[in-house]
């Protein structure tokens, strides 16, 4: 298949893709607040349904917070959660109505849906979390570094140990850092395109 038809040249398109991987080891170089940042200012234009931010991100540096993160990881991925140089929680803020733009032109509709249903947000906030996850990996990504995002946890005790107030609920964990040796698993096939798209 030829990469002609897109627009990203095939160096970033394999950096971003083709050549990316998920991470199982990590080097020892650190991953900056700069870095983190830059991805952040990058990947925040991703779309969302009504232009929602509902992810919010919690960086895991000190080694006791570490600790406690790592207690309620799978036992699979307590070892690569202590050995990445940062780890990130991604979780999701289901009160993210309160900050729509109120200016915008579908903020009415916005409202009506949000502001009284509790349901409606935190699906709402779940998906387009989700959708700012992935964006959030590929930003990962372009700024050479190797993501090793994981939801193999207790989701449950994340929340209590780092979200206590209720108004936020983990949805992924990653590592990040430059991979380290034997960083990588076989990789896994990938459906064909017909195998996926059809046309009506």
């Amino acid at each position: 298949m030829t990469t002609d038809a897109l627009v990203l040249d095939a160096a970033a398109q394999d950096l971003l893709f083709r050549e990316a991987r998920t991470a199982n080891t990590f080097s020892d170089e650190p991953v900056t607040e700069e870095q983190i940042q830059a991805i952040y200012e990058l990947v925040k234009y991703g779309p969302t349904a009504f232009n929602a931010q509902p992810m919010r991100v919690v960086l895991v540096r000190s080694d006791e917070a570490r600790g406690r993160l790592v207690e309620h990881m799978m036992d699979g991925n307590k070892a690569k959660t202590l050995s990445a140089p940062l780890v990130a929680i991604l979780a999701v803020d289901n009160e993210f109505h309160e900050e729509l733009p109120t200016q915008l032109p579908h903020f009415p509709q916005a409202k009506d849906l949000f502001f009284t249903e509790r349901p409606v947000r935190e699906s709402t906030a779940t998906l387009n979390g989700a959708l700012q996850a992935g964006y959030f990996i590929v930003g990962v990504r372009a700024a050479g570094l190797a993501a090793g995002p994981m939801t193999g946890f207790n989701a449950a005790g994340i929340n209590k140990e780092f979200f206590a107030d209720g108004e936020h609920s983990v949805l992924a964990v990653v590592n990040i850092g430059k991979p380290g040796e034997d960083a990588w698993f076989p990789r896994s096939p990938r459906l064909a395109y017909d195998e996926v798209v059809t046309t009506v």
